[in-house]
């Protein structure tokens, strides 16, 4: 079996699983893609030694929640506009993500990572919070508003969860090079 066969037909049956097993699939594939994203961050920002804990809290966060909230979120949004793509449709449908889901999953994400992944206290998370948070949305809203066009507008609803979760694993590499970056300034 030629490897463009395998890779075919892994991808049907991805597929398969995605149509039949839609909220595990998507769970299982935000995991996986937040924590190969923390692989790549790790060894980008020179990490010697793969910290398996982080890896697996990241995972633990894209299953348990990137994932199955995009599902539901996503269903929702095309329930309320009846799977219209018109552009004021689709202009709509960002504009709730970036006033709603965006803000909640960027808040959610730096409470997660500062108390459960790092470890730190939460007033120490909070206070962290406060001072990252602003430039954290901002830098989302210059960003994250055309990858909700294409997605609404050009990506199938069963896909978008996927679709977004492959723009996040990019993004989180961005972010972890941009936070190591501000620590090595600041040093």
């Amino acid at each position: 079996m030629g490897s463009s066969s395998m890779a075919k037909k892994g991808l049907q049956q991805y597929m398969w699983q995605l149509q039949h097993h839609p909220l595990r699939t998507k769970a299982i594939t935000a995991g996986v893609l937040s924590g190969v994203s923390d692989v790549v961050s790790q060894k980008l920002s020179g990490i010697q030694k793969i910290q398996l804990r982080r890896i697996l809290l990241k995972v633990l966060f894209g299953a348990a929640y990137l994932g199955p909230f995009g599902h539901f979120f996503h269903m929702l949004l095309d329930k309320i506009f009846k799977g219209k793509k018109d552009k004021k449709t689709v202009a709509k449908k960002v504009l709730i993500e970036q006033i709603t889901a965006s803000p909640l999953n960027n808040v959610l994400f730096m409470l997660y990572y500062g108390a459960v992944v790092e470890g730190r206290p939460l007033n120490q998370v909070t206070s962290t919070l406060k001072k990252q948070y602003p430039s954290v949305q901002l830098i989302a809203w210059t960003f994250w508003p055309v990858v909700g066009w294409i997605n609404h507008q050009y990506v199938p609803l069963q896909l978008r969860v996927i679709f977004h979760s492959l723009v996040a694993f990019g993004w989180g590499i961005f972010l972890n090079l941009r936070a190591r970056s501000m620590t090595l300034i600041k040093a």
